[in-house]
């Protein structure tokens, strides 16, 4: 006699973003709340961790806050959702990890202290 398992509910898998699309949304997203000094990083051949580093500014922290929140909201009406959020309270460095791709949304003055384009200096940069 053979003993079955119990079923367990399907899992439900989390959607991955499709790298082109959803890139080009959190860029646009960016644009649309007028965040500053956009770069796109293309880590594909630099890191294992994601594929491309969105890098923009805002104004004052409300400013950051609010172009985080606009990106995050615009891609969850496309159905693709963050799989990490860090530092959305404080408004200085949002990071929003999206897998594939990474949107950090920075004060000019943390910006320029980090310097992530210096860090990633190999990467191939497009400005947004």
């Amino acid at each position: 006699m053979t003993r079955q398992q119990p079923s367990r509910p399907a899992r439900r898998a989390r959607r991955r973003p499709e790298g082109g699309a959803a890139l080009e949304c959190a860029v646009a997203a960016c644009e649309e709340r007028k965040a500053v000094d956009g770069v796109v990083l293309d880590l594909r051949h630099l890191s294992d961790a994601t594929d491309y580093f969105i890098v923009v500014s805002g104004t004052s922290d409300t400013h950051v806050r609010a172009i985080a929140e606009h990106v995050i909201e615009t891609l969850k009406g496309r159905n693709v959702r963050p799989h990490h959020i860090e530092g959305l309270a404080q408004g200085r460095w949002v990071l929003i990890d999206f897998v594939d791709f990474v949107v950090h949304v920075f004060h000019p003055a943390l910006r320029s202290f980090y310097q992530l384009e210096g860090l990633w200096g190999d990467a191939p940069q497009r400005a947004v």
